[in-house]
């Protein structure tokens, strides 16, 4: 029964695989909340949108509040006025992968003896 400490070995590096490439699959929203006080919005450090496509099946803003996190319904109109006067004051992070930077390598001449 030699096969069975290698089948687990397969299974738990395939889950480490997995978790290395979705890092955020284990990170959604799964129930959000129809209201919110405004205190609550006041004491927001930053906020992240949950789009329903990919991993997340469900559409949320993510509030952050002292490492703390909680899933808003983006259709609320509290919560739509408040992004729009907050995003350029909060730090607001996406959810999908940004794009790199490119980098311009710059080639310097060598210098002539």
């Amino acid at each position: 029964c030699a096969i069975i400490p290698f089948i687990s070995l397969f299974f738990l590096t395939l889950l480490l695989h997995f978790l290395a490439l979705f890092p955020g699959a284990f990170n959604c929203c799964t129930k959000i909340s129809e209201v919110i006080p405004k205190g609550i919005l006041r004491r927001v450090e930053r906020f992240e949108i949950q789009k329903a496509d990919g991993l997340c099946h469900l559409e949320a803003v993510i509030v952050y509040i002292e490492d703390k996190k909680f899933c808003v319904s983006p259709r609320i109109k509290k919560v739509k006025k408040w992004m729009k006067k907050m995003k350029h004051k909060i730090h607001r992070r996406k959810v999908h992968v940004r794009k790199q930077r490119r980098t311009r390598i710059i080639k310097k001449k060598g210098t002539e003896t």
